[in-house]
């Protein structure tokens, strides 16, 4: 009877020290994946606005539509138009497009920072479209 009793106590002990371990994998699990989401939306978002300056003058005819075409791309992401610059380039119609990531886990990018400032990443997507 007594054996039964340590090994409930062994158990939750185990608990205790793997639980916080799980929990900082899983929640660094869904940071990378937030993270990747939005490298790939905003990747998107440059590639179909560079297009449409390139092939649809009417929507996209002027800096500021590529702009606002570009934010409305930009799925979930909550940019503003100064995120996207339009040129044009000797390759074509290109968009550049910044964003500063902030990474929910404040360990997971190796910050000391209490504030929080050392958490951000910042992404850049580029994409040049021939006219």
């Amino acid at each position: 009877m007594d054996s039964n009793r340590y090994r409930r106590g062994s158990a939750a002990i185990e608990f205790a020290i793997l639980a916080p371990v799980f929990l900082m994998f899983l929640l660094g699990v869904m940071d990378f994946g937030r993270l990747m989401w939005s490298n790939v939306t905003l990747a998107r978002a440059v590639n179909v606005a560079a297009r449409c300056a390139s092939v649809n003058t009417t929507t996209c005819g002027t800096t500021a539509l590529i702009q606002t075409y570009a934010v409305g791309q930009a799925w979930g992401l909550g940019l503003a138009a100064a995120n996207f610059v339009p040129s044009v380039q000797t390759c074509g119609n290109q968009v550049i497009g910044t964003m500063s990531f902030v990474f929910v886990i404040p360990w997971f990018y190796g910050t000391t920072d209490p504030v929080g400032t050392s958490q951000t990443m910042s992404l850049t997507a580029t994409a040049c479209v021939a006219a």
